[in-house]
């Protein structure tokens, strides 16, 4: 892990306002003595954390630590992991999500997720954007066709296949495809968006685009982002988590997380002395 001392942390990059009021934004999401287990191992130990609205949380912490399970836990895809269970509570926009009467298909339209590895599906750029939509139920072309161009404009990727949105989305770099998840995460409207370490798999100038469009975004959403990447946490978060073990160690502005931390293990852990 490299060093990150507090002269690298930039005090604004990629759009995000570093001066952003985060006690004046409502709490999107504000988990409650969250406990998680896998069967019998548990991961997470009563975790609470809120995350303001239109906002960008980055989740930090050593691999294993628990941070890609919470990060899951927000619109519940560990669901579909057999014997899973989580104790606690999940408030999204004040409704808890862990209420067996929670329509799940719905909660992750409202909370989408763009994974680590671009998963474009093998249909045209157009199909891609608007498969969301259409199995919603949206059948007008005219509607589709505006929302496609909107969606892919919010995510930077307009100009680059405005000429070829009938081809497969399969033949576009990995940065594109990442772009392409972006878009049609956002063509079904979320309040909420997700990152799973969506740049680590990319090269620094197509990492550089995602980071960019996630100080673009959060003007109008709320992202939380898992990261090993130290700076790119420190560059594109208002607001950063450092998990290790399954314990939520510290939270608070990111700034303050890498220049001046409450804890002595979140200090060794941003400045590369363990992870």
């Amino acid at each position: 892990m490299p060093a990150i001392s507090s002269k690298s942390v930039p005090p604004s990059v990629a759009g995000v306002d570093r001066d952003l009021d985060m006690s004046a934004h409502s709490a999107a999401i504000q988990a409650r003595g969250l406990d998680f287990f896998y069967g019998e191992h548990q991961v997470l130990f009563n975790v609470s954390l809120t995350v303001p609205e239109r906002s960008v949380t980055a989740l930090i912490g050593p691999s294993g630590c628990g941070k890609s399970t919470f990060l899951r836990t927000l619109n519940r895809m560990n669901d579909l992991i057999e014997g899973s269970h989580c104790v606690g509570e999940i408030l999204v926009e004040g409704q808890n999500i862990m209420d067996p009467a929670v329509d799940v298909v719905l909660l992750r339209k409202h909370v989408g997720m763009v994974f680590q590895k671009s998963t474009p599906f093998p249909k045209s750029i157009f199909d891609n954007v608007a498969y969301g939509p259409r199995v919603a139920g949206e059948k007008n072309r005219s509607v589709l066709a505006d929302l496609v161009e909107s969606c892919l404009k919010k995510s930077a990727l307009w100009d680059e296949v405005k000429d070829r949105l009938t081809t497969s989305a399969m033949a576009l770099s990995g940065g594109q495809q990442q772009r392409l998840c972006i878009a049609r995460t956002l063509a079904t409207n979320p309040h909420i968006i997700l990152m799973d370490e969506p740049a680590s798999a990319l090269d620094p100038a197509s990492t550089d685009r995602i980071e960019n469009l996630i100080g673009e975004l959060c003007a109008n959403y709320t992202i939380v982002i898992v990261t090993h990447n130290m700076q790119q946490a420190s560059r594109v978060s208002h607001q950063t988590a450092f998990f290790y073990k399954g314990i939520l160690v510290e939270t608070g502005p990111t700034m303050k997380i890498f220049t001046g931390p409450s804890e002595k293990q979140t200090e060794d852990y941003v400045t590369g002395r363990f992870g």
